[in-house]
């Protein structure tokens, strides 16, 4: 079969791919990433999901996503790994370069004469900052849906049916969860449009977006790059344009044949000492935490 030509993108943006859970469409993701050709990748946060992570449980299109990511690595491709609260142990690590791949809380860059704004999104999450035990109890019940819905989305495809997602038909329909979005979208855009960010690029809620955000002061783009558990999206750059990449839309990516042999790697958890490195990660953005 004739190889397909990889797409030349100026900037990819992935987050919430949540490697080592059974919700992680690992599979769909390799294909994507087989199928371009990026001068830069920002892995904006929760690539890892450090929190749910078991040794266990690291299956093979999981490595092959991490093998893939080497090879973008070793080819000259820019890659930031911009860290989430479910990766946040690498906090520590920030700062870290090695050849074109770096660790880092946030990126800033000149995107055709404008300024992009890049970070995860969790430093604006409540539950993080006050109640953490409620955000992990939260993260293992999604963790709990998502297998659910695994479950009753093969018997549906096995019996012609389409596929269902229970955690985005509750967030579309708790108010408190539209709420929640809302504010994130609202509270990021305010702050990018009072530092005279032209785009402000995030993840966390695994909402995909793209919309112009505008108050008294003036007006950014607010792009959200989704998730690879339920809406399998990302965002791309070229040719001075930003786009929503579904892959439930891309046919030449969904046909990708799975031919490569991963060894496996052993990931060791390390010690978490995560308190203090949120704390260092509000005064890098130079967020009060509330006193209530």
């Amino acid at each position: 079969m004739k190889k397909s030509k990889k797409r030349k993108l100026d900037i990819v943006v992935i987050s919430d791919v949540h490697l080592g859970t059974f919700g992680c469409r690992a599979a769909e993701l390799h294909n994507y990433l087989k199928t371009i050709n990026p001068k830069t990748l920002i892995l904006n946060g929760d690539i890892i999901d450090i929190w749910q992570f078991n040794k266990r449980y690291f299956p093979k299109a999981h490595m092959k996503v991490i093998k893939q990511l080497m090879t973008f690595i070793t080819s000259g491709t820019k890659v930031y790994y911009i860290t989430g609260n479910h990766d946040e142990m690498l906090r520590k690590f920030k700062g870290f370069r090695l050849g074109s791949f770096e660790i880092v809380n946030k990126v800033v860059l000149d995107i055709d004469g404008k300024k992009g704004w890049f970070f995860h999104g969790d430093v604006f999450d409540v539950t993080m900052q006050h109640s953490k035990w409620l955000a992990k109890l939260g993260g293992i019940g999604y963790d709990f849906l998502i297998m659910l819905n695994t479950a009753v989305n093969w018997i549906s495809e096995t019996l012609g049916y389409n596929r269902l997602s229970f955690s985005k038909k509750i967030k579309n329909s708790v108010k408190s969860a539209v709420k929640f979005i809302n504010n994130f979208e609202t509270t990021a855009s305010e702050i990018a449009i009072d530092n005279n960010y032209e785009y402000v690029v995030c993840g966390h809620i695994h909402q995909p977006e793209m919309k112009v955000i505008q108050n008294e002061k003036g007006e950014t783009m607010y792009l959200n790059s989704g998730d690879w558990i339920e809406n399998l999206t990302a965002l791309e750059y070229v040719n001075k344009e930003w786009k929503l990449y579904e892959y439930e839309k891309d046919d030449i990516a969904q046909k990708v044949p799975e031919t490569i042999e991963v060894s496996d790697v052993e990931l060791v958890k390390a010690e978490q000492t995560n308190s203090q490195l949120f704390e260092d990660l509000l005064l890098e953005f130079n967020i009060k935490k509330s006193t209530k």
